[in-house]
């Protein structure tokens, strides 16, 4: 009897039934249920931040990947399979991240954990559950794939592939004067990592270097005076949320510099909280550009949206439409009467999968899945150009 649980296990039942994404995005929720009894049902499931700070990420996310579930379902499914998408709110608290996946992996029907959100978070996963793939996490920390278990199936590209790239196009375009701004804990020392290496890739020095107190402080105006008194062409901004409070202290502090920031910047809501500064600001992008229409994966995410009633397409829910879309790729090669155990050695299996635009690939010896990286500039209007 519910009434009998614990205070933990009822807060964590609530957290667990929070939403069911079965044959269709606006179905209410219990109407899967008597289906369950009736045929196969393919049960994944998602923890994420769906509350906090980094709602527009993981929210982005899960709509992303209900989209692509919803339509994979209505052409069938895999082999007649539904895959049913379960979702629990972890606040980006990795210990609630934690208890999330341990829960999902306690209940067997579910075969495996999708696009877990943040670095702390994805960590405190792998180590605590390793008896089930967990696909495309939403970090691009690069430490975490050096230490990940075969369970774990990358799919973005690192923070250091990004880094990269953007320091490359920064030279290309002559821009040798770069500085460079993190926050001081496990992620921005990762990424710091990074940005040292690709520099000397390049035989560049920066310009200077400064750091906030954290991934989520607000804390970033000393940050932005310092990299604005040493005057480079460019900034390099390894900010999440903050980003945009951080852009605009550099303006007020006088710094015209080109800001190019990573993939986790570029949240619909920063975007919106730029506002008219954000012209200009460039971001790395791990997926296609949502917005176009030139490759094929970009076409059917866009398709597939409007037909679950998503019109706010952007980079978070096309990460989750592609990471959906290869997970179901695993549950297709591993088929309808898959397990845990055959839908890993299915995943394992994909090579050089190309998802439409983008390839995909693991095999014995590696699971970091692709090196895309792109760059989108953002124009006027919050409008990208890329």
């Amino acid at each position: 009897m519910i009434a009998q649980q614990s205070a933990p296990r009822r807060r964590r039942a609530r957290r667990l039934f929070l939403l069911h994404a079965a044959a269709s995005a606006t179905a209410p929720a219990l109407l899967s249920l008597p289906a369950l009894a009736q045929a196969r049902t393919l049960r994944v499931a998602s923890t994420f931040d769906n509350s906090g700070v980094e709602k527009a990420n993981g929210s982005g996310a899960y709509r992303g990947a209900s989209a692509y579930f919803n339509a994979l379902n209505r052409s069938g499914g895999v082999g007649g399979a539904k895959v049913e998408l379960l979702m629990a709110d972890d606040q980006f608290k990795p210990e609630l991240a934690k208890e999330n996946a341990l829960a999902f992996a306690a209940d067997k029907s579910v075969l495996a954990l999708l696009s877990p959100l943040g670095t702390r978070q994805t960590a405190a996963m792998m180590e605590a559950v390793t008896s089930m793939a967990i696909v495309g996490p939403i970090t691009g920390t690069a430490g975490l794939r050096k230490s990940s278990p075969p369970t774990v199936f990358w799919v973005r590209a690192s923070y250091d592939v990004e880094v990269e790239k953007l320091i490359a196009t920064a030279a290309t375009l002559g821009q040798q004067r770069i500085g460079f701004v993190y926050p001081n804990d496990p992620l921005g020392k990762s990424v710091l990592a990074g940005f040292e290496n690709a520099m000397e890739l390049q035989k560049l020095k920066a310009t200077v270097m400064a750091t906030t107190p954290g991934t989520t402080s607000p804390e970033v105006e000393p940050a932005a005076e310092a990299i604005a008194k040493a005057g480079p062409q460019v900034v390099i901004m390894a900010l999440a949320g903050m980003a945009p409070k951080f852009v605009k202290a550099l303006r007020q502090a006088g710094s015209a510099a080109t800001v190019y920031g990573l993939s986790i910047s570029m949240s619909p809501a920063n975007v919106e909280a730029l506002g008219e500064q954000g012209r200009g600001v460039g971001f790395a992008v791990v997926v296609p550009s949502p917005f176009s229409s030139k490759h094929e994966v970009v076409r059917r995410y866009q398709a597939d949206m409007a037909a679950s009633g998503w019109t706010d397409v952007g980079p978070p829910s096309l990460e989750g439409y592609i990471n959906a879309r290869v997970l179901a790729e695993g549950l297709r090669r591993a088929g309808p009467s898959a397990t845990r155990e055959s839908l890993l050695a299915a995943l394992e299996s994909i090579e050089n999968f190309d998802v439409g635009g983008m390839r995909i690939g693991y095999g014995k010896s590696g699971r970091l899945g692709s090196r895309f990286v792109d760059l989108a500039v953002l124009g006027q209007g919050g409008r990208f150009a890329s």
